[in-house]
């Protein structure tokens, strides 16, 4: 592997950590703040959607800028707003530095991804992205909780300043090792590449949008769906959690392996019937069909486990089969990337609906609605290959 690659995935994990750096402490910064926890949750509403509604946008207006003159601007005005976001007297102003937030990091994940792409030959294209994309699983297992605990120790203003050391180290680490990176020549006969793709990848976008729902609706209500399926409560459902981490490290390497070999519509159409397999796993322990005791607690964390596995193994293959068909132009990792916040924001948002109206066994129920519907998409439209794009806007 190209040791610049390494660069990138700190570039991803930055980001992810500074997007959920405050998470494990949001009841302690909401009663610091004088607002509800609820509204507190807001602070990463705002985060999401301003990322995946300025996402595209900042790759149009600057896809013809340098990808490493990208990624210094966005991990500097990153790590500038989470030194602001530590020092914020309301919950006002934090609201505003949190959407600005979300800004930088529409700007630096689709450029670290395309400049991964660029890094290597296409045979280890997937394995280029599946490493830049595993900064974000590692900000899941080593960043956020770091920065928990050191919230735990100091407050929750510190959260932030943590955030702020990580972008600053990845930007150092940028300038002195990344090398620059120029955008693409325009495509021969002008127009926007992903303009003129549009009606044939569009199904990309669609399947990229409901397979995050589906594990998101899932995914965000793991504790209730342990506590029933596998009568597990407190800390035992942080074991179960650990495995969404477990699985996305495998579905990563198994998705980059899977990308290098452009193994393309069948691998994700498998990674479907996998995710569909463990939604139904949890549907018939929350229903109480599977034994009870230890054999519901292991399939329940078996399901868990493959739920994770096939999301991350399917999202390498669908990014180098974008950066295949259209060039690499930013703004289609950048709308993928929109795609995947608005699938989570709907996952959790259906997950939560099924909760209120019928209770913890529907969430399952609703998560295999999403990913049949998922499956029946790629079966309907995904397209074929695609002729690769010599160049991109």
């Amino acid at each position: 592997m190209n040791p610049r690659i390494y660069v990138l995935t700190l570039v991803t994990f930055a980001f992810g950590s500074g997007a959920f750096i405050f998470a494990g402490l949001l009841e302690t910064l909401a009663a610091d703040l004088g607002v509800t926890t609820a509204v507190a949750g807001q602070l990463q509403t705002v985060f999401v959607l301003t990322s995946a509604a300025l996402g595209p946008v900042a790759a149009w207006l600057f896809g013809r800028v340098d990808r490493k003159i990208m990624v210094v601007a966005a991990l500097t005005l990153g790590a500038a707003l989470h030194v602001a976001c530590a020092f914020t007297p309301n919950f006002s102003s934090l609201m505003v530095l949190r959407a600005l937030a979300g800004l930088a990091g529409a700007m630096s994940g689709p450029a670290a991804s395309v400049a991964a792409a660029s890094l290597v030959p296409p045979e280890r294209r997937g394995s280029a992205l599946a490493m830049v994309s595993g900064g974000m699983t590692l900000a899941f297992v080593v960043g956020i909780p770091l920065g928990s605990i050191i919230g735990s120790v100091f407050d929750w203003r510190a959260t932030f300043l943590f955030a702020a050391g990580i972008s600053a180290v990845a930007l150092v680490a940028v300038l002195f090792f990344l090398p620059r990176i120029p955008a693409p020549p325009k495509r021969e006969g002008g127009g926007d590449t992903v303009k003129v793709l549009l009606p044939t990848i569009w199904p990309f976008y669609l399947t990229t949008f409901l397979t995050f729902a589906a594990n998101m609706t899932l995914n965000l209500y793991i504790a209730p769906i342990v506590r029933v399926g596998a009568g597990v409560t407190g800390a035992g459902v942080g074991a179960f959690q650990a495995m969404i981490g477990v699985g996305s490290i495998a579905g990563l390497w198994l998705g980059a392996r899977a990308a290098n070999r452009n193994a393309g519509r069948n691998w994700i159409l498998q990674g479907f019937i996998i995710q569909a397999t463990a939604m139904s796993v949890h549907f018939a322990a929350t229903h109480h069909v599977l034994p009870s005791g230890w054999p519901s607690a292991v399939l329940v964390a078996l399901g868990i486990f493959l739920a994770a596995t096939a999301l991350f193994s399917i999202t390498p293959v669908i990014q180098s089969s974008l950066i295949q068909a259209t060039g690499g132009a930013p703004v289609a990792l950048a709308l993928n990337g929109s795609v995947i916040s608005v699938g989570q924001a709907l996952g959790s948002t259906v997950g939560g609906a099924a909760l209120a109206a019928y209770g913890v066994p529907a969430i399952p129920g609703a998560a295999l609605a999403l990913s049949l519907t998922a499956l029946t998409t790629l079966a309907l439209l995904y397209p074929r290959p695609l002729a690769p794009q010599t160049g991109a806007n």
